[in-house]
Parts: C-alpha cells; sequence; structure tokens
C-alpha cells in the first residue's frame, strides 16, 4: 500500500485557525511549550522509584510474595516512564534543549526497546497516519485480533472480546525481543522501509540491547536464581505489556473512533490531515488528575495527535481551546468521561469485530 495523501482544505483551514490560536495562548501566558519543574520532578519521583526498586528485588530480595507486588509496582514505573519522560522525549516536547530530550527519549533503550525504532513507527507512521490499515503498524497484530473492519477475519476473532488481556499482556516480552529485532533485520515497519541507520544507530541498538539483557536477566539469575527470576520477570513484563497496550488501545481503537481508507482512485485522503487526527483519536478519563499524572497526558491523545511537540503537562489548557475550535466548525471531538468507559467501549468495538460482516 503506498501511502495517501490528505485533502487541501480551501483557507483559513481548520488546522491552520488551530494552531494560530494554540500558539497565541502560549505567545500570550509567556509559556514555553516544553516541559517544566512539574515535569522534571516527576521525572525525578518516576527514575529513583524505579532505581530504588531494582535494586531492592536484585541485591536485596525481599519474601516472595513481596517481591511479588515489587514486580507489579516496577511495571508500572516502567510504564510510567514511557509515557511520561520517554514519549515527551521522542517528540521533543520535554525540554528546549535537545540534549535533554535525546536523553528523555533514550530511557526507551535502557527498558529493553530501541528509540530509533520508536521514533520511525510512531512518531513518523503512526501520527501521520492514524489507523490507516496497512500502514500504521498500530493496528497490526494479526492473526490474533482483528482491530478494524478492513482487515481479514479469523476464527478465532470470534472470542477476541474476551482473550485480549492477554494478548495485550505479552507486547512487553514481543517489543524487547522479537518486533524490534524483526524491524531491524527486515529494515521494514510493515510495509515503509526504514530510513537509514547510522553507524551509531547501530551501536546503541546493540549496545543497550545487550545491557538490558545483563540487567534484567544475567545479573538476576545470578542474585536470586533461574525459578525466582523466571517468576518475577514473567509477572513484571505481563503487567508492564498490558498496561502499555491498553492505555495506547483506548485512544484509538474504541466505538466512535474512524479507520478510514484512502480513495482507490486518488490516493486521497477525504480529510484534511487535523480532521483526520480528530476521527481517529479519543480521549478518556481527561478530569482524573491520577490518571492524567500516570498516563503522561496520553489520555488527552487528541491534544498530543494534532500538537505532538507540545509536552503533555500544558495539555489540560489546549484542550478548552481545541474543543471550541471543534465546535466552531462542527467537528466532532471524542472523548469519554472516565477510563471504565473507554474500556468498555474498546470491548464492544472488538466484540463488533468479532463478526466478519461487520462494517463501520
Amino acid at each position: 500500500m503506498s501511502v495517501p495523501k490528505f485533502a487541501s482544505p480551501s483557507p483559513p483551514s481548520f488546522h491552520t485557525v488551530l494552531k494560530s490560536r494554540i500558539n497565541d495562548y502560549f505567545k500570550t501566558q509567556g509559556l514555553r511549550s516544553t516541559g517544566n519543574i512539574r515535569l522534571y520532578s516527576k521525572a525525578f519521583f518516576l527514575v529513583t522509584g524505579f532505581i530504588a526498586l531494582y535494586i531492592h528485588l536484585v541485591f536485596f530480595t525481599p519474601p516472595a510474595a513481596w517481591a511479588i507486588f515489587e514486580c507489579l509496582l516496577l511495571s508500572l514505573f516502567t510504564s510510567a516512564i514511557g509515557f511520561n519522560i520517554m514519549h515527551d522525549g521522542a517528540h521533543g516536547s520535554f525540554s528546549s534543549k535537545q540534549w535533554v530530550n535525546n536523553l528523555a527519549a533514550s530511557s526507551l533503550n535502557f527498558l529493553g526497546a530501541n528509540t530509533f525504532m520508536w521514533k520511525m513507527k510512531h512518531n513518523v507512521i503512526h501520527h501521520a497516519y492514524t489507523n490507516i490499515d496497512g500502514i500504521d503498524d498500530d493496528l497490526d497484530a494479526k492473526p490474533f485480533l482483528r482491530l478494524c473492519e478492513t482487515q481479514k477475519h479469523y476464527k478465532v476473532h470470534k472470542f477476541q472480546h474476551l482473550y485480549f488481556w492477554f494478548i495485550y499482556s505479552l507486547l512487553y516480552l514481543f517489543w524487547i525481543f522479537y518486533s524490534d529485532y524483526q524491524k531491524y533485520f527486515t529494515r521494514r515497519i510493515g510495509d515503509i522501509p526504514l530510513k537509514k541507520m547510522s553507524t551509531k544507530d547501530h551501536f546503541i541498538f546493540w549496545g543497550f540491547k545487550i545491557l538490558h539483557l545483563v540487567l534484567f536477566v544475567v545479573l538476576p539469575i545470578i542474585f536470586v536464581g533461574v525459578g525466582p527470576w523466571a517468576i518475577g520477570f514473567t509477572v513484571y513484563a505481563l503487567f508492564a505489556g498490558f498496561v502499555l497496550s491498553i492505555v495506547f488501545q483506548l485512544a484509538h481503537t474504541v466505538e466512535h473512533t474512524h479507520f478510514p481508507q484512502p480513495n482507490s482512485h486518488t490516493n486521497k485522503i477525504e480529510d484534511e490531515w487535523a480532521i483526520h487526527q480528530l476521527k481517529t483519536t479519543a480521549n478518556f478519563a481527561t478530569n482524573n488528575r491520577l490518571a492524567c499524572w500516570f498516563m503522561g497526558g496520553l489520555n488527552f491523545q487528541v491534544e498530543h495527535h494534532l500538537f505532538p511537540k507540545i509536552s503533555h503537562i500544558h495539555y489540560p489548557k489546549i484542550n478548552k481551546i481545541i474543543k471550541s475550535t471543534c465546535q466552531e466548525f462542527n467537528v466532532t471531538y471524542i472523548e469519554y468521561k472516565r477510563v471504565i468507559d473507554a474500556v468498555a467501549s474498546h470491548i464492544a468495538h472488538l466484540k463488533q469485530l468479532s463478526d466478519p460482516s461487520y462494517t463501520h
């Protein structure tokens, strides 16, 4: 599938007006669009907590029940570092200094994945072509899950709304031990070629993969033994995988989001890019302070997709500007009040797609 183009609306377009208003907000408020002390203090807490938990588990191993609890807690810290530090850093919104953004983004390398692959898959492909089957790699969970109606239906999908919990739990293991390597050796993400990796990129890929194996496999086995390590690492990886998966899925694969396909003759999407983002993206639990803190604004997914270069700490403020502009242009803004509402909608979406005849 070739990369499609988006419609070019007559000026002033929705996106042009929206960008102007957001720029005016930061100018009049005298604010930078990147992170501030609130974000940096949260980052310090998350990194410190992660390191402390790791050291306690590996070098001062607690009793079994307490160790399992700490493995679950380590999963939450891992997810939160990904949501709050890595994600903003990879988008260049963590700091106004690029080296700080690079450092924040590199937290992903320490956690076993690879920043180069993530930026290509997420920043370049997913953000540009959200929910376009055949291009957006986030929709590719075949043959285990059918996430949109254009995907092939298998008999097992009849039960996908029941077993998806387990599939999502495998994400972290699949990511760090398989999919990064698949992308590296095939030089592709789906059908999209990877950009050329520099010598530094290759060194970082292999250096951090080896470091992660030493830190999360070799050292724990040496200090706690194969059995306890296998149990602890499995608990840690499965819970982290589920948390990471469900947060990203709630933003795009729910009942009210769209999965547009380009015109077969012109290879164009009918909407301009910004309208496409609003049709394919949903917010949830934006009034839940704990959810906002933990998920690093990923529950403000509409704001993030429209302005990925703006740090998530500003999303609650620009949310009001975006909503009012959507009303003015008669553009639907998709939002679920609670996490449980978004989860219920995601399950309903999977159940709808369990029927091979379903169309949106």
